[in-house]
């Protein structure tokens, strides 16, 4: 790993809120491509995953998400049920954050994508009871979309539409709607 994505890495443990947001944002853009260094991190993200700080857990998940296009051993089928609990986090921002950023899981590989599409549809349908599930859905939604829009498989296009055809409410149909427009 070099220097410069090292001392991101420690300026998140920063007291300075402004220097953690930009070594968030830095490590974020670093992996939004294939690095050589996701084992280096791997093992500390994986035990931060239910580290007692929310902010440690909402971007361990999200670094993970990241780095399972950069994952040839295919860590992420092992560890993806520690980041699929992050989602239901007791924290709403953080488990919003992790369910906002988990489909580029789907990016890694068809196994990945296949785990990930099957746990989004599932959630939506099973998901009703969740506080806030109106947005949890969108998320989904939004997160298929993403996915969608990256790898452009049509059966996530109509697993997709397939859900939102599920919602019973016409306020929430036609809100879920606009996440697939001109897709």
């Amino acid at each position: 790993m070099d220097k410069q994505i090292q001392s991101y890495f420690i300026d998140l443990q920063s007291e300075d809120k402004n220097l953690q947001y930009e070594a968030f944002n830095q490590i974020i853009a670093a992996t939004k491509v294939e690095v050589d260094w996701t084992y280096d991190v791997w093992d500390q993200l994986k035990k931060a995953l239910t580290d007692p700080n929310n902010h440690q857990r909402s971007r361990a998940a999200q670094f993970l998400c990241h780095l399972a296009i950069s994952d040839p051993e295919k860590r992420i089928l092992d560890d993806y049920r520690a980041i699929w609990q992050v989602t239901y986090d007791k924290k709403f921002v953080t488990a919003r954050h992790t369910l906002q950023t988990i489909w580029r899981i789907g990016l890694a590989g068809e196994e990945q994508k296949e785990i990930i599409v099957s746990s989004l549809a599932n959630r939506f349908i099973n998901g009703t009871d969740e506080k806030n599930y109106a947005l949890i859905r969108y998320d989904i939604l939004q997160g298929l979309r993403n996915l969608y829009d990256e790898i452009k498989d049509e059966k996530i296009k109509q697993i997709a539409l397939d859900l939102i055809e599920k919602e019973e409410d016409p306020k929430y149909k036609k809100k879920y709607s606009t996440v697939w427009k001109k897709a």
